[in-house]
């Protein structure tokens, strides 16, 4: 079963396929995302991998947690999944009438 890791500290000029190629040194890449700005469209620096297996992933996060790519020094751990977030306000608050 696939593996999502979180990779942080990315240079902002890094693509999806450079992450790809990087993170297929531990094994099978499944995917690889980058987390872009809505409005700029810029790299956010951060983004997620899809490792094929446990063991791959794992493989991943002792050869890239830590180490340097492209000047930066990444972060990698296993991805947590997303939690829900309350709605957003835009009335200006929780005013009574």
């Amino acid at each position: 079963m696939a593996k999502k890791l979180y990779v942080g500290g990315l240079p902002y000029a890094t693509s999806e396929d450079a992450l790809k190629a990087h993170f297929s040194q531990a094994g099978v890449v499944e995917s690889a995302n980058i987390i872009t700005d809505r409005m700029s469209g810029r790299s956010k620096g951060f983004g997620f991998v899809e490792m094929s297996t446990e063991e791959e992933a794992q493989k991943a996060v002792a050869m890239f947690h830590g180490k340097e790519y492209e000047g930066r020094t990444l972060t990698v751990n296993e991805a947590r999944p997303l939690e829900e977030r309350p709605k957003k306000s835009f009335d200006g608050g929780d005013r009574r009438y």
